[in-house]
């Protein structure tokens, strides 16, 4: 196979990310669209509240995560074969569109609960190809050496869209209601497109071949892949457009491909690879232990221990600071050794702090200890964000960030109706204690996995 592959970066040949205007501008453009959707989240919450009851609101706010779940491997596909570049700006760009339009009917009219979920579901099928594509970008439009710091860069721009967003929606809703937070929204979104399309792409080589080679030592340089299935040929892409192919017998090869046969190659490529396909399983373990305990069992935690409402949200500050100072660190770093080890720390760390949640003996013991998780989840997440993004072939990027977004949206998420159900029958102790073994089952995983636990992020 003649794959993809962005060249050997040199420190002295690329700026740090942080200073670097082509990086700033797809963080600009990446937190333009974060912050538009926590006000879209918003604004959907309340509208579909004022427009039906308490249930039928919930149904409109889960039914986006449908298509998004059944959708997301083939939208990694889809960001694979057309480039995330384009992906990212045609789903903005549709994103904008819908919200906009429904901004409008609000203000027009009162046309009821089937327009939101009409929206809901719309908004859902884009992210199942927005999503990945998302995750693929960043390795065009940096080195390999500085992804790690991207990883902590985009780790601030959540941070800071879960901050300004819900005042931002909150203040749309209190000025012109639902539809004025719509229009919000979709403003914002729309910020996001001129910005990236200002965004210079990577050119990827399309002349180095290849072959499946298992016997390496474990300790390779990630420039060199080990791991690649050699029945494909993928075209590259600078500034979103497929260059000319010397080795025309392959190209014709690849543009035969259908895309199921894509489908089918990256998860065959995955499941060989001996970082990735270790580490998606630890991120799985580490979300599916995660989500329940910090979203519904904090909220029903706090209830019984009678934190109320404000209580509860400085337990949630906490984290978000931690979360924050992680991914201040991996910025202003850029990169921490011995990544594989030190990710397998995080995670076990992180995991008995997650159980110690629970017997926190008051708001300020709990408060700190989420800090602690916050700060432990968020390098342990960073790091394995990292690693993914530098472990894996640029070609299969879409794909594998999809595998990894159906495990952290799709598979995650039941949790959290099993949280609820087990901290009603055995009480919120033994529930976080058993997340948290499910969580530090993933630092285990990485620490059996000789070559993940190796693992290093490229200098």
């Amino acid at each position: 196979m003649t794959a993809t592959l962005i060249p050997p970066v040199h420190a002295a040949a690329d700026k740090p990310a942080h200073r670097d205007s082509n990086v700033l501008r797809w963080l600009g453009a990446y937190t333009a669209s974060m912050v538009g959707d926590n006000v879209y989240y918003l604004a959907l919450s309340w509208a579909a509240v004022q427009a039906g009851t308490p249930s039928q609101a919930g149904l409109v706010m889960a039914v986006s995560a449908v298509p998004r779940a059944l959708l997301m491997l083939g939208g990694g596909v889809v960001a694979d074969r057309f480039g995330p570049r384009r992906v990212v700006i045609g789903s903005d760009a549709v994103r904008c569109a819908a919200v906009l339009t429904v901004a409008a009917l609000l203000f027009a009219a009162s046309p009821g609960l089937w327009l939101l979920a009409l929206l809901a579901v719309l908004f859902g099928t884009v992210d199942a190809v927005f999503m990945p594509a998302v995750g693929a970008l960043p390795a065009r439009v940096t080195g390999r050496d500085q992804l790690a710091r991207v990883q902590g860069m985009r780790g601030l721009a959540i941070r800071f869209a879960n901050v300004v967003g819900a005042p931002l929606g909150g203040l749309g809703v209190a000025l012109g209601g639902a539809a004025a937070a719509f229009g919000l929204a979709g403003l914002l979104i729309a910020v996001s497109v001129p910005l990236l399309v200002s965004v210079r792409m990577r050119d990827l080589p399309t002349d180095v071949r290849t072959d499946v080679r298992t016997d390496l030592p474990t300790d390779v340089p990630t420039d060199v892949p080990t791991d690649v299935p050699t029945d494909v040929e993928v075209g590259g892409e600078a500034g979103g457009e497929a260059g000319p192919h010397p080795m025309g017998a392959a190209q014709d090869t690849a543009s035969r491909a259908t895309p199921w046969q894509d489908l089918r190659d990256g998860l065959r490529y995955i499941r060989g690879h001996r970082v990735l396909a270790p580490l998606l399983v630890a991120i799985a373990l580490g979300d599916l232990g995660f989500v329940g305990p910090l979203n519904v069992g904090l909220t029903l935690l706090a209830e019984q221990r009678g934190w109320g409402a404000s209580g509860m949200g400085w337990v949630l500050s906490g984290f978000g600071a931690g979360a924050g100072v992680a991914a201040l660190l991996l910025t202003v770093r850029g990169r921490l050794p011995h990544a594989g080890r030190v990710a397998a720390a995080s995670i076990l760390a992180g995991s008995v702090a997650i159980g110690a949640l629970a017997y926190a003996p008051s708001l300020v013991a709990a408060v700190g200890t989420a800090l602690l998780v916050g700060l432990l989840a968020g390098l342990s997440g960073a790091l394995c964000g990292a690693l993914l993004q530098t472990q894996a072939d640029p070609a299969y990027l879409g794909r594998v960030s999809s595998v990894a977004g159906i495990v952290s949206l799709g598979f995650a998420p039941l949790s959290m109706p099993l949280s609820a159900a087990a901290i009603g029958w055995w009480g919120t102790g033994p529930v976080f204690v058993t997340s948290a073994t499910v969580c530090g089952l993933g630092g285990v995983v990485v620490l059996c996995s000789g070559p993940l636990r190796r693992a290093q992020l490229p200098r």
